[in-house]
């Protein structure tokens, strides 16, 4: 049988994060709203398979795909998924899941079908209007924090930005934390006004340096990144940009970082 696209468990952690609904009028109420758990969803189905919004399938009862789309919408704005991702996270270093001593950083490009916000000519895609994904993940590949840019944006100008995203994760005694010991990057990243900075935060840069031969052995450390890139495109929602605002195209990179974070806690718990 195939896994529901929303456990219980899961349902269980997202439903207290939801905003109240909008209280119906006593006269001409009008048509009751879908239910929240099945809106969601006709989103889960949307993000996973990058079908069209108005293409979801009636059959499923989830409403229609502008309903869920407005709801992906409202629901961002209110800020639920990343409370969902911060809870996730809390537990997850509530298990010791989290890897503290090193953290990795990396982008990928994928291509924006009609452009939109926060697009660009990708370099490597014959100048195609494109985005970019940026992520920093722990030392085991559980994402942290995400960022998104047009194509021809440079990596280093987001190293920062994605370091300060890092929540403050609760989870354990004592102050929440939100800086690894060790930060890992490619060559994208050499700067040394960027290193001086890390090293401001209390975080150990170890960026490879350009003009130097290959083999310096941060790969070794490197490659969980390139892991949860693999994660996160299998959504074929986000393997190719098809929304045109850049709040909701983050919404769902923001719900499938809660969905990593989901399943490595769960491996973890069985």
């Amino acid at each position: 049988m195939a896994k529901p696209l929303l456990p219980d468990e899961l349902w269980n952690r997202i439903e207290p994060l939801l905003p109240p609904s909008k209280p119906r009028r006593f006269r001409f109420p009008g048509r009751k709203p879908i239910d929240n758990r099945k809106a969601l969803i006709g989103i889960l189905f949307v993000l996973k398979t990058g079908i069209r919004w108005e293409d979801l399938p009636q059959e499923m009862g989830c409403g229609s795909g502008m309903t869920c789309w407005r709801r992906l919408r409202d629901w961002h704005e209110a800020g639920v998924w990343q409370a969902l991702h911060e809870l996730l996270l809390a537990e997850l270093n509530a298990a010791d899941r989290i890897d503290w001593s090193r953290a990795a950083v990396d982008s990928s490009s994928v291509r924006a079908l009609g452009g939109g916000e926060k697009t660009g000519p990708n370099p490597t895609d014959r100048a195609k209007p494109g985005s970019k994904h940026h992520v920093i993940t722990d030392g085991g590949g559980i994402p942290l924090a995400m960022t998104l840019t047009g194509a021809n944006s440079a990596d280093v100008g987001q190293l920062e930005p994605l370091v300060d995203a890092i929540p403050a994760i609760r989870g354990k005694v004592g102050h929440p934390r939100s800086r690894p010991d060790r930060l890992y990057a490619d060559r994208a990243y050499d700067s040394e006004p960027h290193r001086d900075r890390l090293r401001g935060r209390g975080i150990d840069p170890q960026i490879a340096r350009r003009r130097t031969q290959h083999g310096s052995g941060l790969g070794r450390y490197r490659w969980v990144v390139e892991r949860t890139f693999s994660w996160f495109h299998r959504p074929r929602k986000l393997r190719l940009r098809t929304e045109w605002r850049a709040d909701m195209h983050e919404a769902l990179m923001s719900l499938c970082c809660s969905l990593i974070c989901w399943s490595v806690l769960t491996s973890s718990l069985s």
